[in-house]
């Protein structure tokens, strides 16, 4: 994303960023800041305590696209990538409720994280092979 001129990526995080909130929250720009909807701190989350992004190394965005009738959320790790408690959750919030899930691993490149990520899709293997072709086209998937 980017905020102002600048790129925000992982290693490469938003000047306003304390680690802990930002610095310039009131003049925080609408989109991405604004606009922005983290799934554990939204009013009745249906994430547990121990999926706040601090604990579970995810962040968590519920609706980030829609798959022929169905939201699908997105799951991207505080790190390289999700741990496997995180993710065997959300895998399992996604069959029990029918939300096909996206989620991502960060690329290091020399000890680097990269713009680039892996993108997987979970869910039915429609979806599966919708993602891939998307992704194979060159499709920006969100």
């Amino acid at each position: 994303m980017v905020i102002g001129d600048i790129e925000v990526y992982p290693g490469h995080p938003c000047p306003h960023s304390t680690g802990k909130g930002c610095d310039d929250y009131a003049n925080r720009p609408i989109d991405p800041c604004d606009n922005f909807n983290c799934g554990w701190a939204m009013d009745n989350s249906p994430l547990p305590d121990w999926l706040k992004p601090s604990n579970s190394k995810a962040i968590v965005i519920f609706n980030k696209i829609n798959w022929q009738t169905y939201p699908v959320d997105l799951a991207v790790p505080v790190g390289k990538k999700i741990p496997p408690r995180t993710l065997n959750w959300l895998k399992a919030f996604s069959e029990q409720h029918g939300r096909p899930l996206l989620y991502t691993e960060q690329l290091k490149q020399a000890g680097q994280f990269q713009k680039q990520q892996l993108v997987f899709a979970y869910g039915p293997e429609a979806f599966q092979q919708d993602v891939l072709k998307w992704q194979e086209e060159g499709r920006k998937l969100w």
